[in-house]
């Protein structure tokens, strides 16, 4: 498929990459990069020769939100509709198989920091800054909020939400919001590489933990051991899990089916 406001390419051995690709207005989401986005992130998770999708952005920034231009002369209804077209491709995310990992450069801000967040993993240099910076334009970021807290909690997620401050990379780290950093110019190259690593995992093993973790995320803590262990019995059965415990005692790189 073609795109006007992405770059989609499958060019390294199983992973896919989407380019945010407005650098000029910071790759801020307008309604048709949006559904570009929601379609390329389905593209990529159905394509068989994609494990690994990674998420990033051109020129000097991330995402630094959404073009204030599309806010103006709507009804109440219509700014639903507006914004839960803008917050799809956070959704779809956790609904996808395969992983998908953040490569965050500069800013990434409100609904860019909520695509991030998003994100099953995030990899950031070290000059990033992130926040949910629409409370200092009288708005306010409670979509993206929502990916946030589910990671640092309420207390915090409330303080990025009510004072808008952008973050800074090494502070991010602290706070588990991501997991690693590193410096600006080898950003591309090491997210590359741990991208490789990951894709050498069984994608099924990968895609069952995936599906697993975000359905059993709201259960109560019994029923998710009961949900989990399911799901771990599931793959137990495959000629993946077999190969991989073979290849184990063999001392040999497995050759994994996708079953």
């Amino acid at each position: 498929m073609s795109y006007e406001n992405l770059i989609v390419e499958v060019d390294d051995p199983y992973i896919g990459s989407i380019t945010l690709n407005r650098p000029e207005q910071l790759n801020t989401f307008t309604s048709p990069m949006a559904a570009e986005l929601h379609r390329a992130l389905h593209e990529l998770d159905g394509d068989e020769r994609v494990r690994v999708i990674l998420l990033k952005g051109a020129g000097k920034a991330f995402c630094a939100g959404i073009d204030v231009h599309e806010l103006e002369n709507k009804t109440a209804i219509e700014y639903k509709a507006w914004i839960e077209r803008m917050e799809r491709p956070l959704v779809a995310v956790s609904q996808m198989k395969k992983p998908v990992i953040a490569q965050v450069q500069g800013v990434a801000a409100a609904n860019g920091m909520g695509l991030a967040m998003a994100a099953d993993l995030v990899i950031a240099a070290d000059n990033a800054k992130m926040g949910l910076t629409a409370i200092n334009v009288g708005l306010n970021c409670v979509g993206p909020v929502i990916p946030v807290a589910r990671i640092v909690g309420r207390k915090k997620a409330l303080e990025l939400l009510l004072f808008g401050e952008l973050i800074k990379a090494p502070e991010l780290m602290a706070m588990g919001l991501i997991n690693r950093v590193v410096p600006k110019e080898e950003l591309e190259q090491e997210t590359r590489t741990w991208a490789a690593t990951l894709a050498k995992k069984s994608p099924l093993a990968v895609q069952i933990a995936k599906k697993a973790f975000y359905g059993s995320e709201d259960m109560d803590y019994l029923k998710q051991f009961d949900y989990m262990n399911d799901a771990f019995a599931r793959l137990c059965t495959t000629r993946d899990a077999k190969e991989g415990v073979a290849a184990f005692f063999e001392k040999r790189l497995p050759k994994w089916q996708g079953c």
